[in-house]
C-alpha cells in the first residue's frame, strides 16, 4: 500500500475517495524513566526516552492506519498527517490520519 504526505500520487490518478482514515495510540513512560527525563530538564538536552516513545507511538499509529484503510479496500493513503497531544502528565497521544483512495 502507498502510503504518502503527498496530496496525489505521482503518475497515479485516484479512480475513487473512499474517505479518511486514522490510526492512533496513547502511551506513557514507566515511572523510572520519567523520573530520569524529569532530571534531564535541569541539565538540558535531548530526552531520549521521550523521543524514543514518540517515535514508536508514530509507527504504531501508522500501522494502525494503514490497517483501517486495508480494510477499506483502499491500495493508498494519501496526504498523511499527525498530531500529538498530551492526555494526561507522562501520556501523549499520537493520531496519524490522511485520505483513503483507490488508485488507476
Amino acid at each position: 500500500m502507498l502510503l504518502s504526505t503527498l496530496e496525489q500520487a505521482p503518475g497515479k490518478q485516484i479512480s475513487h475517495v473512499l474517505g479518511m482514515v486514522a490510526g492512533s495510540v496513547v502511551t506513557s513512560r514507566h515511572l523510572g524513566k520519567d523520573f530520569m527525563a524529569s532530571m534531564k530538564t535541569i541539565v538540558g538536552g535531548e530526552i531520549r526516552g521521550y523521543t524514543e516513545m514518540l517515535e514508536d507511538a508514530r509507527k504504531i499509529a501508522l500501522e494502525r492506519l494503514e490497517q483501517n484503510a486495508a480494510d477499506m479496500g483502499a491500495d493508498a493513503v494519501l496526504g498523511i498527517r499527525y498530531t500529538t497531544s498530551s492526555v494526561m502528565q507522562s501520556a501523549a497521544e499520537v493520531t496519524a490520519y490522511g485520505t483513503a483512495v483507490l488508485l488507476r
